[in-house]
């Protein structure tokens, strides 16, 4: 007899080729029945939906069938049936059943309802359940669309470092990454550690973006994009916040604020139509269990043009809301950092459109960024989404080496850390563009959840990097 080979769960859901004989293989979700017949509901990750199957009981070895609990992993032949049932349009009628590994009472997801803080005490097992299967499978296909977007339109994936020498940055809030001895720690006269004995023989940290690295790879390949993980040693314990996370970073050579806006807006609807094109089961289950609006949201972004504001004028936009009674928990004034209150206010109320902030203050944004003739602002955009806020931030990079060495002087940013960096500007400079996009809040977006520590698998925050 011809072996048969293992066909997943999704593609056995499409077909139609009734009596044909069939391999399963998965973990069971459900067993019901009585001493005549026997109903198991299997999945093997590959969609949100189980596939059935019937066993005669009075066929099987009783032992065997005591052992097919929830969270035993099966292997099933059988012939593939039409459903006689609601709910599915297949079925397999068990021929033999084989026990992989058995999963005991104190299998922790049984049939009934887990609060998100238990599954995250579990994250090693969280997978298995409908909601972070669901989340996975979108986080991997948005991944693919991701690589898909920037390879059609002519860009190349670059790999940036993730060990870094400095923070270039000047946020300070860095992970520090060494080989010394810290119960020994060597000191100089003056008091400061000695790093003449570390790995690199200076100190370096995790990265918190690979942007700078990023335009040097753009002024040689023209457009490149990277996608890896970065990091922020931020105390913070937010539902937005992650101490590791992933980041999309595109940056173009010979692109200004305006093109860099219209890649922004065509990238992430691209991304959010392809997951309503392929991921559609997993979505609209995600609707029904967690956020009854999702899909109405993710197709009013695909469906409206992204607002373009400038920064001044979405300040007297809140300062008049403020003068007619709105109360924001957060002050509004020309020169704040808009919180998302602000930012969602103006999205979600105000446009009823995403909206693209522009031209922000330069006392607030970073010292890379091209500066406007006004002397006061800078070229920076900001692409805020309904419910999340900021989903994307980016500039036109500042291309003058005078505007850009005045300009990291004046934000403490030392020169022996960015002289590679300044060299773009001496040799052959050019206008260019770029942006971050947070991966993960992307994911957030998409799929609905409420903590960004639900949409990557090992979530690392303040206090918990377990598993």
């Amino acid at each position: 007899m011809e072996k048969i080979k293992r066909t997943a769960i999704v593609d056995l859901l499409k077909s139609s080729d009734y009596g044909k004989n069939v391999c399963v293989k998965g973990w069971v979700r459900t067993k019901r029945g009585n001493k005549n017949v026997i109903f198991i509901a299997v999945n093997d990750g590959s969609t949100i939906k189980n596939i059935q199957i019937v066993a005669d009981a009075t066929k099987f070895d009783e032992n065997l069938l005591k052992q097919i609990t929830t969270g035993s992993s099966v292997c099933i032949f059988g012939v593939l049936v039409e459903s006689q049932g609601s709910g599915q349009t297949v079925e397999i009628h068990a021929s033999t059943i084989e026990i992989y590994g058995t999963a005991d009472e104190t299998y922790p997801l049984q049939k009934k309802g887990h609060s998100m803080e238990f599954l995250r005490e579990i994250a090693h097992l969280r997978p298995r359940t409908n909601t972070f299967g669901a989340v996975f499978r979108i986080r991997h296909n948005m991944a693919f669309a991701i690589h898909k977007f920037f390879h059609e339109r002519g860009f190349f994936y670059f790999h940036t470092p993730i060990i870094t020498a400095s923070d270039c940055e000047g946020a300070g809030q860095m992970f520090q990454v060494t080989t010394l001895d810290l119960k020994n720690i060597k000191k100089s006269a003056n008091g400061e550690v000695d790093f003449s004995e570390d790995f690199y023989g200076k100190p370096a940290n995790l990265t918190v973006s690979g942007q700078l690295e990023g335009e040097l790879a753009a002024t040689a390949l023209g457009l490149i994009y990277t996608f890896g993980p970065i990091f922020r040693a931020e105390n913070s314990n937010t539902l937005r916040h992650l101490s590791e996370l992933w980041m999309i970073e595109p940056e173009m050579a010979f692109y200004e604020i305006d093109d860099n806006m219209q890649l922004a807006e065509d990238f992430i609807k691209y991304c959010i139509r392809w997951a309503l094109d392929n991921c559609s089961d997993d979505i609209k289950f995600l609707c029904d269990m967690f956020d009854k609006e999702l899909i109405d949201r993710l197709n009013f972004v695909i469906a409206n043009d992204f607002v373009r504001l400038k920064y001044s004028e979405g300040i007297k936009i809140l300062e008049d809301a403020v003068a007619n009674g709105h109360k924001f928990e957060f002050p509004v004034y020309w020169g704040t950092d808009l919180a998302a209150e602000h930012e969602r206010f103006l999205v979600e109320q105000y446009f009823k459109n995403p909206v693209i902030l522009t031209d922000y203050p330069k006392e607030i944004k970073s010292f890379y960024m091209k500066q406007n003739d006004d002397g006061k602002t800078v070229r920076a955009m900001d692409v805020l989404f309904p419910k999340i806020g900021e989903i994307i931030g980016g500039s036109q990079r500042e291309e003058n080496l005078e505007k850009l060495k005045k300009r990291a002087a004046e934000m403490n940013v030392p020169d022996k850390d960015i002289w590679w960096y300044m060299d773009t500007r001496r040799y052959g400079t050019v206008p260019h563009s770029g942006f971050g996009l947070g991966f993960d809040r992307l994911i957030l977006f998409v799929t609905g959840m409420a903590n960004i520590r639900d949409v990557i698998p090992f979530p690392r925050t303040p206090k918990n990097a377990e598993f």
